[in-house]
């Protein structure tokens, strides 16, 4: 009796620290040196892509229906001159965002005063025709918007652009990792982490045309759209990519 208790303890004993030699060799095997390394690159490209926001806002001091059917009238016409003059098989679209109706009030000493009725309703196009913006624009004021938002220029291939800017910046990581690990007289073993990041910076341009120039130049909003656009230059943008690697070296 006393050899079998016996023999059951020594098994035991075997079952509980053999987990815990293992682990002390593993440890022992994942102590490497490591070092970091970061690159980041730029490029400079021409947008492809323009999206630009059209609202239209009209009042009436006496019935929030008129302001409606005032705004209504107008944004019908803008929406259906832009909805003729884009290619939505090329990724065009038009939508509306931001429609409001609601009364304004003005306040003096300490009173509020109703003042109108206003409804504001904007219209979003996005378009690859970046040599038509000028026209658009121009076209939709003179055809009652009274102002243009967010003209943002932009890339529609932009995660093309930023796997070719990565895949550099990861070889030149690469490069300088076993540069500096020679240099001490080691050698990397493999990677311990790599973190990526890729933007571009938006081109954000301001349109000063709105109604109330147009109104101080005594243009008509029944008047054809002028011959020659506002010129609007689409410039360049700029991507940047960036990767950070660990390294196991030793």
């Amino acid at each position: 009796m006393k050899k079998i208790v016996a023999a059951l303890l020594a098994v035991c004993a075997i079952s509980v620290m053999s987990p815990l030699a293992v682990n002390a060799i593993d440890n022992t095997q994942n102590q490497k040196g490591s070092i970091s390394v970061s690159y980041t690159t730029e490029k400079e490209v021409s947008p492809d892509t323009v999206e630009f926001s059209i609202a239209i806002k009209t009042s009436d001091k006496k019935s929030m229906q008129e302001a409606s059917e005032k705004n209504k009238e107008i944004s019908n016409k803008v929406y259906e001159y832009l909805k003729s003059n884009i290619q939505p098989s090329n990724g065009d679209y038009i939508k509306t965002s931001n429609y409001s109706a609601t009364p304004i009030y003005t306040y003096k000493d300490g009173k509020r005063y109703f003042d109108k009725y206003e409804v504001s309703n904007n219209i979003i196009v996005h378009t690859k025709y970046l040599d038509k913006v000028s026209s658009f624009i121009d076209k939709s004021i003179y055809l009652g918007a009274t102002n243009v938002n967010s003209l943002n220029f932009t890339l529609s291939n932009q995660d093309v652009q930023c796997a070719d800017l990565l895949s550099k910046a990861a070889k030149q990581v690469r490069s300088r990792a076993d540069i500096v690990a020679g240099a001490v007289g080691s050698s990397v073993l493999g990677v311990k982490e790599i973190r990526t990041s890729c933007s571009l910076n938006q081109r954000r341009v301001t349109y000063a045309t709105n109604m109330r120039l147009m109104k101080a130049s005594g243009a008509s909003l029944d008047a054809a759209a002028p011959e020659t656009s506002t010129n609007i230059e689409s410039g360049n943008i700029t991507i940047y990519a960036s990767v950070d690697g660990e390294f196991f070296v030793k």
